[in-house]
């Protein structure tokens, strides 16, 4: 998992709440278990004036110009700005990694559904929950300013708005931050006791032999 210290990026609105899981990776894309090769796909029916399909060339696929990450100011964001309950409906992991695999890293609203927030963290897509004030005002700003840019720094878990005059602080787990900053999933946090884990199945291997017939 890539490490998340500080990120500098073009922010995406996405003025809508409670954008379920369907919205931003629909049902029919995920029949693959591969981690990459969703970002194409994310908030398809939004994104595209067609209906997407598996397999198909969306290179080709008619796109809706008032779709936000259609529009030319929000190409390469980064960060995506959301409203209340963002992440709701079914659990599918794929909606983090269609999220990442388009570029974004970090994802800011006032309220996450709760597996989505989790399944966030476990696939280097940074979670931030700041009040629906400060998001109000940060809407204001980006569609104000074209190519607004925020700095998350999740070592001093802080937003910095582009003139570097506001710091918004945000909580975080401290386990999941330390993750984060060293790029450690689910799996890395288990490697990192391989050796123990040799030791004990070496060690069971020559107390328990049988089970190994």
């Amino acid at each position: 998992m890539e490490k998340f210290t500080v990120l500098n990026g073009i922010v995406a609105p996405l003025d809508r709440a409670n954008v379920d899981t369907d919205a931003i990776i629909p049902k029919q894309f995920l029949k693959s278990i591969k981690r990459s090769g969703f970002g194409p796909n994310l908030f398809d029916a939004w994104r595209y004036k067609d209906v997407g399909e598996p397999g198909m060339d969306n290179t080709k696929r008619p796109l809706n110009p008032d779709f936000v990450l259609n529009q030319a100011r929000y190409k390469g964001a980064s960060i995506l700005l959301a409203r209340k309950n963002f992440g709701c409906g079914s659990s599918r992991e794929h909606a983090p990694w269609a999220l990442t695999d388009y570029g974004f890293r970090a994802v800011i609203a006032p309220s996450f559904a709760d597996i989505f927030y989790n399944n966030c963290f476990k696939n280097g897509l940074l979670p931030i929950v700041l009040t629906e004030m400060r998001i109000d005002h940060l809407f204001n700003e980006v569609n104000a300013f074209p190519g607004y840019k925020l700095t998350v720094d999740l070592q001093q878990q802080v937003v910095v708005t582009p003139d570097g005059a506001t710091r918004i602080a945000f909580d975080v787990d401290a386990h999941r931050k330390q993750c984060l900053l060293n790029g450690h999933d689910d799996i890395g946090l288990s490697l990192l006791h391989a050796d123990k884990i040799r030791a004990f199945e070496a060690s069971r291997r020559a107390e328990q032999p049988w089970l190994f017939n």
